[in-house]
């Protein structure tokens, strides 16, 4: 579909909205019934379409490519958007990886018998219809779709206006690889307009079609749906990540660990954005640190005590230590031990992840227990909060809230349950 296609309104944008919420309904019945093999195929079959279609693919990619770089946007956002053979390959295996999954539907969570007789199943079902919003990330369009299916949900997407050339060409991939294998091609719909207004008819629910929101783009997007969502949120807010090395970490590892967390890939939530170093053990650490990021490229922003290390870094503000870059920008502090770290880390976290780096048990055990985030690791890289590191298969993203869902949101995160009760006659006295 061209972009001219796409802007063009042949019904008016609550006809179409309404629309898409209903066929939506109507493939979420099918979904929930669906054999896992029939899903199985149908993601196969998705990965086979995309791997036929990289050039086209790609075409709708460099149309986007050019509106953005046409806008002066910075380089961290034309990397997020930037598909390559490689990235678009990355994608269909992501497909294949997921059908590779346990499917999460029908399974028995728990199961106990009651005194009178009664047997009592708690069993693993789909959510519904689920809406995700997102941005600049054409490969969310595959992933989201592809949980979304596999789980027995059927998904509204609304990418980003940026990305709406290669979201609909993934698309099309999509609904073929569906209807091949006899599922409804409405089970994974991308909304065809970049106006603004049909984001508010989602959160809205769509007429009562829409069961579950998921944000995935920054602090601007997750606020608006927070505040004007009817329906239930799983939010995705900013990675402001923190790496604390520890006095007790080898020299060696802090260095690459603290680079690979930042630097891997500046433009994922999963990137570092804070380095603390304990004091007492900055003489071995901070210096070797400062050079290694500087040496890759990376503005560092300090308190006074980092600045006075080294000449390259430049001085911190307070909204440095809030800031999420995704960008090659880090602010690193000093800090008193592990006890300041974690101070720090809940005034200005996000909840996200959070790595410290150390040979002391106490102290990581410590870290671990008492750092409030969804994702907390030991002598491990913050780019592993990833679901498909996790084994997970990919993710619609990384859940910062408490309830349902938190850390990576995969196929077990898109289900809720019932309870299936079997008896033999009882009534209750």
């Amino acid at each position: 579909m061209s972009m001219p296609e796409v802007a063009e309104k042949t019904a008016s944008l609550e006809e179409v909205m309404a629309q898409i919420g209903q066929d939506a309904r109507a493939a979420a019945k099918v979904l929930a019934q669906a054999p896992t093999a029939q899903k199985n195929d149908a993601l196969k079959a998705m990965a086979a379409d995309i791997r036929a279609h990289v050039p086209e693919i790609m075409g709708a990619n460099a149309s986007d490519l050019t509106r953005a770089r046409a806008s002066g946007v910075a380089a961290a956002f034309i990397d997020r958007l930037t598909l390559t053979p490689e990235r678009i390959e990355a994608i269909a295996k992501g497909l294949d990886d997921i059908a590779a999954l346990p499917d999460p539907v029908g399974e028995a969570m728990a199961n106990w018998q009651r005194p009178n007789g009664l047997d009592i199943t708690r069993v693993r079902t789909p959510i519904g219809v689920i809406g995700i919003i997102y941005e600049s990330r054409p490969n969310v369009t595959a992933d989201a779709g592809a949980l979304s299916m596999k789980s027995g949900n059927a998904a509204i997407l609304r990418g980003g206006s940026d990305s709406i050339a290669s979201s609909l060409a993934i698309t099309e991939c999509l609904a073929r690889g569906l209807e091949k294998a006899g599922l409804p091609a409405a089970s994974i719909q991308l909304v065809p307009v970049t106006d603004r207004a049909a984001v508010g008819m989602m959160l809205a629910g769509l007429g009562g079609t829409i069961d579950l929101i998921i944000p995935r783009g920054g602090k601007s997007l997750v606020s608006r749906v927070q505040n004007e969502a009817r329906v239930p949120v799983f939010s995705h807010l900013e990675g402001i990540n923190h790496v604390y090395v520890d006095k007790a970490a080898r020299p060696d590892m802090a260095v690459d660990l603290v680079v690979n967390a930042k630097m891997r890939r500046t433009g994922i939530c999963g990137a570092a954005e804070t380095i603390l170093i304990d004091r007492a053990g900055a003489d071995a650490h901070l210096r070797p640190i400062i050079a290694a990021l500087a040496e890759r490229g990376c503005e560092i922003r300090g308190d006074a005590e980092v600045m006075a290390a080294d000449a390259r870094v430049k001085a911190a503000s307070e909204e440095d230590w809030s800031t999420e870059y995704l960008d090659a920008i880090v602010s690193m502090k000093l800090v008193d031990g592990v006890d300041e770290a974690i101070r720090h880390i809940a005034r200005y976290g996000s909840q996200h992840t959070e790595s410290i780096v150390t040979e002391d048990a106490a102290a990581a055990e410590r870290f671990l227990q008492e750092v409030d985030s969804a994702i907390v690791l030991h002598n491990a890289s913050t780019q592993f909060a990833d679901g498909g590191e996790f084994g997970m298969g990919a993710e619609i993203g990384i859940a910062t809230g408490k309830l349902h869902a938190r850390g990576p949101v995969g196929l077990e995160q898109l289900t809720t349950f019932k309870y299936v009760v079997r008896g033999s006659g009882q009534t209750r006295p």
